[in-house]
């Protein structure tokens, strides 16, 4: 099992908001791996929508990334490509 982490800046104008947390959760649903992000001290898991939310990821701030299981690295690299592409906004 491996444990793979990153740090990744939102970029999208809106943060983390509904539609890009949704996106992210939809995404991270797709690997058996346990898949976190953390601002802070917070640390939520990517899988939902309503922790996501509530990490108050606004653009400009700076999370971590961080998956564990058989397909962390395939899982890391999609949720970075995500945060790259600010969620397919603007």
């Amino acid at each position: 099992m491996s444990v793979v982490e990153a740090t990744v800046e939102v970029k999208n104008r809106l943060g983390l908001h509904l539609r890009a947390a949704s996106t992210l959760a939809q995404a991270a649903g797709r690997f058996a791996s346990k898949i976190t992000v953390a601002r802070g001290k917070n640390q939520v898991s990517a899988k939902s929508v309503t922790a996501l939310m509530m990490l108050g990821a606004e653009k400009g701030v700076k999370v971590k990334i961080r998956a564990e299981g058989e397909d962390a690295r395939d899982a890391l690299r999609a949720v970075e490509t995500l945060f790259e592409e600010r969620f397919g906004e603007e």
